[in-house]
């Protein structure tokens, strides 16, 4: 498995989004309002992802008055925080897209509070991708001290 790619990320949440957008042209007055449901638990599962990773650098790294973590858990965790920021990464494409869809129609009510929801949204969903990516990055095994003496361009994983 390769690390997520920043590059790749931003890519989906553009094309998504850009999708989103046309296919919001015809379908909007046929939709439901959209939840604000989705906010706290975006923002949620960020906030477990983040608390996670520095649990799990701090492990993996092997700070003082913390345990080993076994080989497999950091491999589960990896895999999520993979799958979290991709699926992120999808959410914030449809939720940005219905923004810019609907930033035409600003002066109707349901739209201007569909605005607000999806700006919300993709905010949220946004820092899930931080938050998973920070998961990602810290099951990364860092150089051995000896690696890191010899190469001076090394940098720490």
């Amino acid at each position: 498995m390769t690390p997520s790619r920043p590059t790749f990320l931003l890519a989906l949440v553009i094309v998504i989004g850009l999708i989103t957008w046309a296919v919001l042209d015809t379908a909007y007055v046929s939709l439901p309002p959209l939840p604000w449901t989705a906010v706290p638990t975006l923002l949620l599962l960020a906030l477990g992802e983040a608390f996670t990773g520095v649990n799990l650098l701090r492990r993996i790294r092997r700070r003082p008055g913390t345990k080993p973590v076994e080989p497999l858990v950091v491999a589960r965790m990896a895999v999520l925080g993979k799958a979290s920021a991709h699926a992120a990464a999808v959410l914030a494409g449809v939720f940005g897209g219905f923004a810019v869809g609907l930033s035409g129609s600003l002066d109707k009510q349901t739209p201007r509070e569909d605005f607000v929801v999806s700006i919300a949204t993709f905010v949220a969903a946004a820092v899930l991708v931080g938050a998973a990516y920070f998961l990602e990055y810290s099951c990364r095994v860092p150089k051995d001290p000896d690696e890191r003496d010899r190469d001076p361009d090394a940098t720490r994983a």
